[in-house]
This record gives structure tokens, C-alpha cells and sequence, in this order.
């Protein structure tokens, strides 16, 4: 049962770093092309790729389920019900989210700053924590939709009945 449950923490790890890379990639992408009037495949692709590297690092050394169970179980919450999966939504966003768009803004404002030959008038701070606050209420909405769902298919691959 041990190894089952790691395959299914693996396979969560994997799906879940693809969605949250796609979306965050694409959405500073869009919030950079309000910014700069254009939207860059190139852009999209190279943070797509680093993002996704983040995050397969990320799900594998944090043991995400492990977490969010030790989390229900202090605030006496069951697996599964709308107040756990609030939680574990929260913990993996509070994870996942701050060092992905960290990486993220820096990789943009990097470029920003090398291609205006530094006399880009924007502050990184701002860019940053601006990115922050939206990146985390998309992050946060994505993992609670998708989280279950990928759980549920991976528990019935797998042959675990999430009842006990």
C-alpha cells in the first residue's frame, strides 16, 4: 500500500506541476503583455519550462499530502470534506505559488531591464508583489478545482477506494 500511495504522490506531483506551470506561465505572460501591448510564445515557453522544472523540484521534495494531512488532523478535519480541501488548497498555494512567481518576475524583469539597456522605469517590489496577489487567487482557485480531480483519477488507477 506504501508504494501505491507513492506513485499516486508522484503522479500528483507531476500533474499537478504541468497545470500550475501552464496556467502561472500563462498568466504572467498575459499579465506582462498588459504591460508591454504584446504576448510572446518564446516568453511563454521558456517560463512554461522553468516553471515546470520548479515545480516537479517543489512536488518532489515537499510531501504535499503529507502536509495537508497533518493540517486536517491538527484542526480535526476529514479528508475530503469542503473545509480540508480548503486547507490543503491553502498549504499548497502558500508552497507552490510565492516561489513561482518570485521566479518568475525576475526572470521578466530581468529581460525588461536587459532590453530597455536598464532604463526600464519599473520597481521590481511592486512588479512583484502585484504579480503575487494575483498569481495566488488563480493558484489558490486552480489547485482546489483540480487537486480532487487528478486524487480521484489517480486513486482509481491505482485500485484505492478513498473510503478505507
Amino acid at each position: 500500500m506504501e508504494e501505491t500511495m507513492k506513485k499516486i504522490a508522484m503522479g500528483m506531483s507531476i500533474r499537478m506541476g504541468l497545470v500550475m506551470s501552464f496556467c502561472m506561465s500563462l498568466l504572467g505572460n498575459l499579465i506582462g503583455m498588459k504591460n508591454s501591448g504584446s504576448f510572446s510564445i518564446v516568453g511563454f515557453l521558456i517560463s512554461f519550462v522553468i516553471s515546470t522544472i520548479i515545480s516537479f523540484a517543489i512536488g518532489f521534495l515537499i510531501p504535499m499530502g503529507k502536509l495537508g494531512g497533518a493540517a486536517c488532523r491538527k484542526l480535526k478535519l476529514q479528508r475530503g470534506s469542503m473545509p480540508a480541501r480548503l486547507v490543503e488548497s491553502l498549504i499548497s498555494n502558500c508552497i507552490y505559488t510565492p516561489i513561482m512567481t518570485l521566479v518568475m518576475v525576475v526572470l521578466a524583469y530581468r529581460n525588461a531591464m536587459r532590453q530597455s539597456g536598464g532604463m526600464a522605469q519599473i520597481s521590481f517590489l511592486p512588479m512583484f508583489l502585484s504579480s503575487l496577489v494575483i498569481c495566488f487567487i488563480v493558484g489558490y482557485i486552480i489547485i482546489f478545482i483540480i487537486q480532487p480531480l487528478f486524487m480521484k483519477q489517480l486513486m482509481k488507477k491505482y485500485g484505492v477506494n478513498p473510503k478505507g
